[in-house]
């Protein structure tokens, strides 16, 4: 059967891929199987991705919130917007995550001009400039100008010693972050360049999918018991993980939630970070 991708190709519909994506979410075996079953009765020639991810959410949501919750995982990544502030505090806590030090939104003088910088970051005394390109479109890729671009800005800025962690900081690496995907010319530039990149897909092994299934780093906007008001509330509170509501119940206070609401988000929550 043919389907419609978010990019308008049409290619054949792979229940595998779809069947691997639902058992990620922490669906059980027969749940997943009963899951494909109702979909491809409700399938026709020429559906669209979109029409299939919502009949997927929606059947798993009755399974568990979580579940839906963590298969809502890149639509919830993409929520972090519309200007890519809050992606920008996202990425500085998947480092924090991993014992860097964390300095968001500053600038810097370079040599030549002054860069606002998205992150920085330092571990075992190197400091990095970290660069973070949000798109709203789901296939919107960052392609080989992006990297060259910011190759330009780092380039600038390690020339000077900065007043960052100490007086006399170095910055001597760079990484750039998408929400996305970078083309196959932009990681063959950034590999030639010396930059890091992270994206959805990439690097195969760690990159901003497995990073969040690793270490519970799920944001907020992945919960399905909460609105879309309601989690953009979190976020200017500087709620952006779902595990600091675990630690943190007081927010969902704060936002104007029942008891018993706080409740149904609080066991979404813990169940969520649970999984592994």
């Amino acid at each position: 059967m043919k389907i419609v991708k978010h990019s308008g190709d049409i290619v054949e519909f792979n229940s595998d891929k779809l069947k691997k994506s639902l058992l990620k979410s922490g669906a059980s075996a027969l749940e997943v199987d009963t899951i494909l079953y109702t979909i491809k009765k409700q399938m026709f020639e020429g559906i669209s991705t979109k029409q299939i991810y919502k009949m997927a959410f929606s059947l798993l949501k009755k399974t568990a919130n979580s579940h839906a919750a963590r298969y809502n995982l890149r639509e919830a990544i993409r929520l972090l917007g519309p200007a890519g502030f809050f992606f920008e505090k996202y990425v500085g806590r998947l480092f924090s995550a991993e014992n860097y030090k964390t300095i968001t939104n500053l600038t810097l003088q370079g040599k030549c001009v002054s860069h606002e910088i998205d992150v920085l970051v330092k571990k075992n005394e190197i400091i990095a400039m970290v660069e973070c390109k949000y798109h709203a479109g789901r296939d919107v890729a960052s392609d080989v100008k992006v990297p060259m671009y910011i190759l330009s800005r780092f380039n600038d800025i390690k020339e000077r010693n900065h007043p960052i962690f100490d007086r006399k900081d170095i910055v001597s690496k760079c990484w750039i972050v998408t929400n996305n995907r970078f083309t196959v010319d932009a990681i063959t530039f950034a590999k030639c360049s010396g930059l890091n990149l992270l994206s959805w897909n990439y690097p195969e092994d760690n990159n901003l999918k497995t990073k969040n299934d690793s270490n519970s780093l799920y944001p907020v906007t992945c919960l399905t018991t909460l609105s879309l008001a309601e989690k953009d509330k979190l976020l200017i509170l500087d709620v952006i993980l779902v595990k600091e509501i675990i630690n943190n119940s007081d927010c969902l206070n704060r936002i104007g939630l029942s008891p018993n609401r706080m409740k149904n988000v609080l066991k979404e929550a813990s169940e969520l970070c649970r999984y592994i």
